[in-house]
């Protein structure tokens, strides 16, 4: 719903503290939205594309702008954050789909980073990954925060909610039941909430 895929049913969503409709993807991008999904290989990459055309693809006004195409800006776009990111790749034309697990991910964050998105949701950003590109992910989103930048974290992962949240709120059959402080909550409050057993 946050990303415009889903229509809400009630309730209203705020972007710096004004009301908006997202009614598309395309139009929570223009806001300044990204979502690194779940499933990375289903609805965050095109497999059989490059690491450039994949970055490129939600950047498409800044690559080419007024609608002209400028292979030369693409790539120093792509570039730019295959460096930052430390994307193993051997070029920017390599498919995606001969990537790891964590560099696949770092493609699909790259899409977000590029675009200087302002809310990043990232849901289950480390599931499926070795332990370094764990680290990786754990300290880009730590320079975004201290940025500005606004994380939404959904992770099933309670190590990863508790050392990675400055703010964390469970839910249980749709409803927000709790909201902890990380310093003072552990894994078994957050399991009991989530249960709907109260905290």
């Amino acid at each position: 719903m946050l990303f415009g895929t889903v229509r809400p049913t009630a309730g209203t969503v705020r972007v710096q503290s004004r009301g908006v409709r997202l009614r598309s993807p395309a139009a929570a991008i223009r806001l300044g939205i990204g979502y690194l999904a779940e499933d990375r290989k289903q609805q965050g990459l095109v497999l059989a594309l490059s690491v450039r055309q994949n970055i490129a693809l939600p950047n498409t006004d800044l690559a080419y702008p007024f609608g002209v195409r400028r292979p030369a800006r693409e790539r120093e776009l792509v570039a730019t954050q295959v460096e930052q990111l430390r994307i193993k790749t051997p070029h920017l034309d390599q498919p995606v789909v001969y990537l790891s697990g964590g560099n696949q991910q770092k493609v699909v964050l790259a899409k977000w980073l590029a675009r200087q998105a302002g809310i990043l949701i990232f849901d289950e950003p480390t599931r499926g990954i070795d332990v370094a590109a764990k680290v990786d992910i754990y300290e880009l989103m730590n320079r975004l925060t201290a940025q500005g930048v606004a994380v939404l974290m959904i992770s099933s992962d309670l190590p990863e909610v508790l050392g990675m949240s400055d703010r964390i709120l469970v839910m249980h059959n749709g409803r927000v039941v709790g909201e902890f402080d990380p310093r003072e909550a552990n894994q078994a409050t957050l399991v009991r909430a989530a249960l709907g057993e109260g905290s």
